[in-house]
């Protein structure tokens, strides 16, 4: 993001309170997400080579789903770290973390381009979701490397690309017409798509210092009861969405929604509802 430090301040200052306010929704979600997430959360798991014993960070952590997949992974003798720029997601994790019971996972508010935790202290790193709205994803991946052990495994998961996540390009494109807005470049820094480009993600973890790096596209459908249920979802918990429209009145917003269901109807099936999506799994390691 080629902004003024000024201007980084503010934009995670934005986001910090974005994602404290959809805090709620996105903890009370958490089995849908959980569900939608799975089959991506176990391959990311292993491909930064997560086994008993190790000592993980979990970035950008959200409410914990993952992050209590990864403790039982590890078990009692490993430990997770789990961090998240946002206090009362964390406030949730923390709590999630408490009621299952695993005292060797600790959570704590952390930027994710500033983790605060020593070099080389972690066996293995992941990131599910979250890279791709950093302001300096290169940053992040410094960072991240900068934690690992030599020889130390990381795992991210970003969205690909526009063309393949058809129901946030919906989303998106359709608050900013609501909202007046011009559509911005897909991939800009920060954004839900900002990591998508052919080739991007792998040639900023080269630029990180990461080797063997590889990237897998994996198709990821969210399968809900209805698009109404997919749209409680949204609604409570889709921050960048709801900023979008946040200076709506009333009328003018439920007007920008209406619209918004009457496009993801399209996703209607016999059995439901189901949004089709796309995501970019990338593994690395650090140098031995």
């Amino acid at each position: 993001m080629n902004t003024s430090g000024t201007d980084t301040r503010a934009f995670k200052a934005s986001m910090r309170t974005q994602w404290d306010a959809a805090a709620a929704g996105w903890d009370t979600h958490s089995p849908a997400l959980r569900a939608w997430l799975r089959t991506s959360t176990e391959a990311m798991i292993a491909m930064a080579g997560v086994v008993a014993g190790s000592r993980v960070l979990d970035v950008a952590a959200g409410a914990g789903d993952q992050t209590l997949d990864l403790a039982e992974r590890v078990g009692p003798s490993g430990a997770v770290v789990a961090t998240d720029l946002s206090t009362a997601i964390i406030a949730r994790a923390r709590d999630r973390v408490r009621r299952a019971g695993f005292d060797h996972v600790q959570c704590r508010v952390a930027d994710g381009e500033d983790l605060q935790v020593e070099e080389a202290s972690f066996d293995a790193v992941v990131c599910r979701l979250g890279l791709m709205l950093f302001p300096d994803a290169l940053q992040g991946l410094r960072e991240m490397r900068r934690a690992l052990r030599p020889g130390g495994g990381v795992c991210t998961i970003v969205f690909s690309g526009p063309e393949r996540n058809p129901c946030l390009r919906i989303l998106m494109g359709t608050a900013l017409r609501h909202a007046g807005r011009p559509a911005p470049d897909p991939f800009a820094a920060g954004s839900l798509f900002s990591l998508a480009r052919p080739g991007h993600i792998d040639a900023l973890f080269h630029e990180a210092g990461f080797r063997d790096v590889a990237t897998t596209a994996v198709d990821a459908s969210f399968p809900m009861p209805s698009v109404d249920d997919y749209l409680a979802f949204v609604r409570s918990s889709a921050s960048p969405i709801l900023q979008i429209l946040s200076g709506l009145g009333e009328e003018a917003a439920n007007a920008a929604w209406d619209d918004i269901r009457e496009q993801l109807r399209a996703f209607d099936t016999p059995a439901g509802w189901e949004g089709p999506n796309e995501l970019l799994l990338t593994a690395a390691r650090r140098p031995g």
